[in-house]
């Protein structure tokens, strides 16, 4: 066995402390990666905390990693030693199912290997990122293009991934009226993927406190949803709306806001249920959809079109000590607008 040292959470109200945990022998077709960048995400602290059901402690979280190879597997055909990579938040998947076929591995119908707080084909828990070095099949791994910063890479894995798939499959472009639903580490790379496919941009926000930025990344538009005057503004004239923000809102009023046929994507996962009327959707044949994050091949293609198109995340770098307090301010909102690990702190 290989030990990393991580950091660890032992319960839904404990901080992290320093732990070492064990990384499996390489097998055929793995590939060992030293980590060097983990981005926070919060479906790291929904985890952590335990509020998408229960966990199985001491849990290792982190599903933005960005690394170097530094070990591959005799079979190991796609990486070698000193590549930059990055893994996502899936380690595996069955291959063999109907979505698996299709390159759609989020989506296995077997389920996929989650990152960590799963458990893989050899019955061990998975830990994620906040670690040293992880140990990941060649098909799960992604390779980082030569453009992109490994710090800024790490945020893609997860926040750049899950807008980027509903805003591809959905058809954001030239002539399209795209919405993006709060301006945090997953809004953000939404208004600037958007921007870089086309789309006319409107970001739907709170308050205007942000405004700013969401102009530079990349907006046309820019309204306060504590402003009524908005959905009335607004009432009828968008494609599609990505939402993105965890925690419960008013998803009806959103739905006023959709054209004809339009679409609302929910990619935030409120631990509580969203109350939908039926009227909002029926009365304009609006739809009301979900999205994971990208299969393997589109992650990658993900990758490949932000170097093209010089996009990366806006981070703020701290060490596996500002762990906890990182936890806080990104409950707080009080972050621009990605909190990367630097795991060599750890």
């Amino acid at each position: 066995m290989i030990t990393a040292k991580a950091r660890a959470v032992d319960g839904p109200d404990k901080p992290f402390r320093s732990a070492e945990i064990n990384r499996r022998d390489l097998d055929t077709t793995d590939v060992l990666i030293e980590i060097k960048f983990a981005g926070i995400c919060h479906s790291d602290i929904h985890t952590a905390h335990g509020e998408w059901g229960p966990v199985n402690y001491p849990l290792v979280p982190g599903h933005e990693i960005a690394g170097i190879v530094t070990e591959v597997g005799s079979g190991v055909s796609k990486y070698k030693v000193g590549d930059r990579v990055g893994v996502g938040c899936m380690v595996d998947s069955c291959g063999e199912c109907e979505n698996c076929r299709k390159g759609e591995e989020q989506y296995c119908l077997k389920g996929n290997i989650p990152t960590y707080a799963g458990v893989d084909k050899y019955g061990e828990p998975t830990q994620g990122g906040y670690s040293t070095h992880i140990v990941v099949t060649e098909d799960f791994v992604v390779r980082i293009p030569d453009n992109i910063e490994l710090d800024a890479a790490a945020p893609l894995l997860c926040a750049g991934i899950t807008t980027y798939s509903p805003l591809h499959h959905w058809g954001a472009g030239p002539g399209k009226k795209v919405a993006v639903v709060g301006m945090g580490g997953l809004g953000h790379m939404a208004v600037k993927i958007a921007h870089a496919m086309g789309a006319e941009v409107t970001v739907l926000s709170q308050s205007l406190s942000k405004k700013q930025d969401g102009l530079q990344f990349g907006a046309d538009h820019y309204y306060a949803t504590s402003d009524p005057e908005t959905f009335e503004k607004l009432a009828g004239s968008l494609d599609l709306i990505i939402n993105t923000v965890s925690a419960s809102i008013d998803i009806n009023a959103y739905f006023s806001l959709l054209k004809l046929d339009g679409t609302l994507v929910n990619v935030g996962a409120p631990p509580e249920p969203l109350p939908v009327n039926a009227f909002s959707l029926i009365g304009h044949r609006r739809s009301f959809a979900g999205s994971m994050i990208g299969g393997i091949r589109e992650t990658q293609e993900m990758l490949d079109f932000c170097a093209k198109h010089d996009i990366a995340p806006s981070i703020e770098v701290i060490s596996a000590d500002q762990i906890d307090e990182a936890y806080k301010r990104v409950l707080a909102s009080d972050v621009k607008y990605r909190f990367v690990i630097d795991t060599s702190t750890i």
